[in-house]
């Protein structure tokens, strides 16, 4: 069986997150959302809502499981049998970032590979940072995030 870990902090999912979730949920037998538990950051949604909005998002897709977690990524790749990890690229600044952290990964554990899946065009410019501003200044996020998404953020006002 082949089991995928797309990682990311998920604060909020948007459009794109779901449209790689989509697409990779395609390429292997199992993926796991693994929502990032990180301490250096300040989320707007707790670990907790996170994998809730994920799970409501995702529930249609059978081989798709959230799990949140701490620490490093290959643990926890090992911790679920996994060895593929799947990253998405909005733009070419996002490869040299990710290049970085995929070639750590390998020297980590050489068992482990790194695919990424190049964003939808309509979704290159789209990041939770993003979403996370437009919402703060009562923009309207309903074409930036799934509708579950959007009622959550009505929630926090």
């Amino acid at each position: 069986m082949r089991i995928a870990v797309y990682p990311g902090s998920f604060d909020p999912v948007t459009l794109g997150h779901l449209n790689i979730i989509q697409r990779s949920a395609k390429l292997v037998d199992k993926l796991i959302v693994g929502v990032l538990n990180n301490s250096n950051k300040s989320p707007l949604f707790s670990v907790e809502e996170r994998v809730n909005m994920l799970n409501e998002v995702t529930k249609d897709m059978k081989n798709v499981e959230i799990e949140a977690f701490d620490g490093l990524l290959v643990e926890f790749l090992k911790k679920k049998n996994a060895s593929v990890i799947i990253r998405g690229l909005r733009a070419i600044s996002d490869f040299e970032y990710e290049l970085q952290i995929a070639q750590t990964n390998n020297i980590l554990d050489p068992k482990i590979d790194t695919i990424f899946l190049v964003t939808d065009v309509e979704y290159s410019y789209l990041s939770s940072s993003i979403v996370r501003e437009v919402a703060k200044y009562g923009g309207d996020i309903s074409q930036l995030v799934p509708e579950y998404v959007k009622e959550m953020f009505e929630k926090k006002k």
